[in-house]
């Protein structure tokens, strides 16, 4: 896979996406990533990327001729990416999507906002990773990146790691997780995962499943019908 991030701040990756998984996956030839600075498609000795808005306010906001530019010397295929508070809201089954496609562009905002012609005739999507504002897009790239990457077919050492991660099987949050001493400071792991009863502690980790989706989502799902997971509706 091929991700491209488009960005002012190139530095801003270097190594977060040298570490950890992003990094492992690169190293293992599964994905490759094009940091562009987008200053350099500016047409000015000052590398000027932001302007006044139009019809006045606070702020500035990033310039359109950059990011086509930028884009259009990558000719990328695949979804072109805008983060954005205004997107729609980042979901595992979007991590899931863009794991599947051969490219991924993702373009990184600043200051007060970016031309809207860029979401209208430049990106594909316009995504949010919440009802939150940062300082400009790149967090919010390594974010998406770190979610994809993650899903690609030997980015992790065993399937099994990643399918049992919260929202992998129908948008369930995942049980408890607990390892050794058996006993810590008086906190005992439940009796059921010492049992070796192999049944059981799967219907544990079913309930306590449910138990936490129901209690920690439930207020989201009502602001945002329809992400509340159906098994959860009754009881």
């Amino acid at each position: 896979m091929k991700i491209n991030i488009v960005t002012i701040f190139p530095e801003f990756f270097e190594t977060p996406l040298s570490i950890s998984i992003p990094g492992r996956a690169r190293e293992k030839g599964l994905v490759e990533y094009r940091i562009v600075n987008l200053r350099h498609f500016t047409r000015d000795r000052h590398q000027t990327v932001d302007d006044y808005p139009y019809g006045g306010g606070a702020g500035m906001v990033m310039k359109p001729e950059p990011f086509f530019l930028a884009v259009e010397s990558l000719r990328p295929r695949g979804p072109i990416v805008l983060l954005s508070a205004r997107g729609r809201r980042f979901r595992h089954r979007d991590a899931v999507r863009l794991s599947l496609a051969e490219e991924l562009t993702l373009l990184c905002g600043h200051y007060k906002d970016v031309d809207q012609r860029v979401a209208d005739h430049l990106a594909t999507e316009e995504i949010s990773i919440g009802d939150f504002v940062l300082s400009g897009g790149e967090a919010a790239a390594l974010v998406i990146v770190d979610a994809v990457v993650r899903l690609l077919p030997g980015a992790l050492g065993d399937h099994e790691s990643a399918s049992t991660d919260s929202f992998y099987e129908d948008g369930l949050l995942s049980p408890p997780s607990y390892t050794r001493p058996a006993d810590f400071r008086g906190f005992k792991v439940p009796e059921v995962l010492l049992s070796g009863d192999h049944a059981r502690i799967e219907a544990w980790r079913r309930r306590e499943a449910l138990r936490l989706t129901r209690e920690r989502r439930r207020a989201s799902a009502e602001e945002e019908p329809g992400e509340f997971p159906a098994q959860l509706e009754e009881g």
